[in-house]
C-alpha cells in the first residue's frame, strides 16, 4: 500500500465514526449540541494548555534542582569500596545532602559500575542505596551524553527520571538523576480535576443551553404550529377560515423577521381564498340562475315542437324530421339543465331529504330499468339477505344507482356484463353498531382510459371512444359529477378502479347518515 493509500485509510476512520453517530434533528437540538461541543473544545483547550503548562513549569523547576545538586551525589560513587564518611570531606556522608529519590549513576567505558538512590528521609542511615538496573536501563543511560543538558528517561525499576551527565574527574561518566513522580502525581491530578470541572460544565451549560434555546426559539415553536393547522386545512373549495396569526416578537430579530413575513403571507393567502369563494359563489349563482331560467324555454321550445309534429295536415319529410330533432334535443337540454341546476344546489349546500333508504329495493328497481334500456348488456345482481338501509334522500340516492347504471350502458359494448352489488361492512362486528353501505357497479368492458381516470368525476368529463358504445354515449359529462356530489352530500365517497375487462365503481354510504 502506498503512503497516500495508507495516509487516506487513517484518515477515513473519523469520518466513519462522525457518520454512525445519531445527528440532531430539530434545530434545538442542533443548537443546543453546537453550543455544547463548542464548549467542549474550548474547556479542551484550556485543559490541555494548563495541562502542558504546569508540566512544563514543574520540569523547568526539576531541571533548576538538578543544575543546583550538580555530580555530587554521583562523584561519591567513585570509590564505592571505601567509607563514605571518610574521603570527600563530609563525614556523615554525601547522601546527606541529596533529595529523596536522587538518583547517582557511574559509567567507565560505556558501562555502568555503580548505581544508587538516596532513599527518604525515614530510612536508616545504614541502608544499602544501590539500585538493581535491568540491561535495558543500563543502555538507556549509557545512551545520554555529557553535554550538560536535561533528559527525560524511563527506567523499568525507577519509573521516569530527569537526568544530566557529566564527565567525571577519573575519564568516567557521571549521571544525576531527579525522579518525576511528584510532577507526573500533580500533572495528573490536574488533569482529573479538570475533567471534573469541565464535565460539571459541560453538563449545567448543556441543560441550562438547552432551556434557553428552547425559551429563545418560542416565537418560532408558535410560527410552526400555526404553520401546521394552516397545513391542515382544506382549501380546494368553500369558505375557509385560517387559524389567528402567529405572534410577532421583536421585528428585528430573524425569527421576529419571520413570523412578520409569515403573516403577511397568511394575509395575502387570505384574501386569494376570499376572493377565490366569492368567485365560485358568484359562478354557483350564475349556473344556478341559468339553469332555472332556461328550464321555462327549453320546455317551452320541446312543447311546441311536439305540438306541431301532431298536426293533422300533411307535413314535408324533412319538416318532420327536423321537428323530431328539435323535440329530441330540447329534451336532451332540459336533462342537462336539470342536471346544472342539481349540481348548483348541491354545491350550494341545499339540505337533502334525512329518511330511511332501502337500498336494497332502489337496487332491484335500477337493475330493472337499466334491463329494459339496455337489452343487449347481461345484468346480474348481487344482493344480502338482509335489507341494507342508509339514512338519504332516496330520490338522489336513485339517481346515483341510475347514472351508474347508465354510464355502464352506454360506455360498453352489447354483451358486456354488468354486476351490480351491495354489502354492508362494520369494523367492530357488532351489529348493532353502525357500519357502512358498499354498493358496487362493475363491468368487464373495454375500461375507462388511464388519463381519464384522475378527473373521471369532474363535470363534463367524457372518454374516448374505445368505452364508447354503440349508442354513442351522448352523455353531457356531468352523470358521475352528480354521483360524487350526492355521495359526499351522503358523508360518503365513491371511487373508480378500472383496467381493461375490469371496471369497478365503489359507492361506499355511512348506514346512519350525517
Amino acid at each position: 500500500m502506498s503512503t497516500s493509500g495508507a495516509l487516506g485509510a487513517v484518515l477515513a476512520w473519523p469520518r466513519r465514526l462522525l457518520a454512525r453517530l445519531p445527528r440532531p434533528r430539530t434545530l434545538r437540538a442542533r443548537l443546543t449540541a453546537g453550543l455544547v461541543v463548542l464548549l467542549a473544545v474550548s474547556c479542551a483547550a484550556v485543559g490541555v494548555a494548563a495541562v502542558v503548562e504546569l508540566d512544563g513549569f514543574l520540569t523547568s523547576r526539576v531541571d533548576q534542582q538538578l543544575r543546583d545538586v550538580g555530580a555530587r551525589f554521583p562523584a561519591s560513587l567513585e570509590h564505592g569500596t571505601l567509607p563514605r564518611d571518610d574521603h570527600d570531606g563530609d563525614e556523615h556522608g554525601d547522601t546527606r545532602r541529596q533529595a529523596s529519590g536522587t538518583l547517582g549513576v557511574r559509567l567507565l567505558n560505556g558501562k555502568v559500575t555503580n548505581a544508587a538512590v538516596v532513599p527518604g528521609a525515614d530510612a536508616d542511615y545504614s541502608t544499602d542505596l544501590t539500585v538493581r538496573l535491568t540491561g535495558h536501563d543500563k543502555d538507556e543511560l549509557a545512551r545520554v551524553p555529557a553535554d550538560g543538558r536535561p533528559r527525560t528517561v524511563e527506567l523499568s525499576a525507577l519509573h521516569g527520571y530527569r537526568v544530566v551527565a557529566s564527565h567525571g574527574l577519573d575519564g568516567d561518566v557521571l549521571i544525576t538523576g531527579v525522579p518525576l513522580e511528584p510532577v507526573e502525581a500533580t500533572v495528573h491530578r490536574l488533569e482529573l480535576v479538570a475533567v471534573v470541572v469541565f464535565g460539571m460544565a459541560l453538563a449545567i451549560t448543556g441543560v441550562a443551553g438547552a432551556l434557553w434555546v428552547r425559551w429563545s426559539l418560542r416565537p418560532l415553536s408558535r410560527v410552526a404550529a400555526t404553520a401546521t393547522r394552516v397545513s391542515e386545512l382544506r382549501l380546494a373549495s368553500g369558505e375557509v377560515a385560517l387559524p389567528p396569526r402567529a405572534p410577532e416578537s421583536d421585528p428585528r430579530s430573524e425569527v421576529g423577521r419571520l413570523a412578520a413575513a409569515f403573516n403577511r403571507m397568511l394575509h395575502h393567502v387570505e384574501d386569494a381564498l376570499t376572493k377565490r369563494h366569492a368567485s365560485e359563489e358568484r359562478l354557483r349563482s350564475f349556473a344556478a340562475d341559468a339553469s332555472h331560467e332556461l328550464r321555462t324555454p327549453v320546455a317551452s321550445v320541446r312543447g311546441h315542437a311536439e305540438l306541431a309534429l301532431l298536426h293533422p295536415g300533411p307535413v314535408p319529410p324533412e319538416i318532420t324530421r327536423a321537428l323530431e330533432r328539435i323535440a329530441a334535443e330540447s329534451a336532451r337540454m332540459g336533462e342537462m339543465v336539470d342536471e346544472m341546476l342539481l349540481l348548483a344546489r348541491l354545491d350550494a349546500g341545499r339540505p337533502l331529504e334525512r329518511q330511511p333508504v332501502d337500498l336494497t329495493r332502489l337496487v332491484l328497481d335500477a337493475v330493472t330499468d337499466a334491463r329494459a334500456a339496455g337489452p343487449g348488456h347481461r345484468w346480474t345482481m348481487e344482493l344480502p339477505e338482509e335489507p341494507v338501509t342508509v339514512t338519504g334522500d332516496a330520490h338522489r340516492l336513485q339517481q346515483v344507482l341510475a347514472n351508474l347504471l347508465a354510464n355502464a350502458r352506454l360506455h360498453t359494448p352489447e354483451g358486456t356484463k354488468v354486476t351490480v352489488s351491495l354489502e354492508t361492512e362494520r369494523e367492530s362486528g357488532d351489529e348493532r353498531a353502525g357500519g357502512t353501505a358498499v354498493l358496487k357497479v362493475q363491468d368487464d368492458g373495454p375500461g375507462v382510459p388511464a388519463e381519464v381516470q384522475p378527473g373521471v368525476f369532474e363535470r363534463f368529463t367524457r372518454a374516448d371512444r374505445r368505452r364508447t358504445g354503440p349508442s354513442g354515449g351522448a352523455g353531457a359529462g356531468l352523470g358521475l359529477s352528480i354521483v360524487a356530489a350526492v355521495t359526499e352530500a351522503h358523508g360518503g365517497e365513491v371511487t373508480l378502479e378500472s383496467r381493461p375487462g375490469a371496471t369497478t365503481f365503489t359507492v361506499r354510504l355511512p348506514e346512519r347518515g350525517e
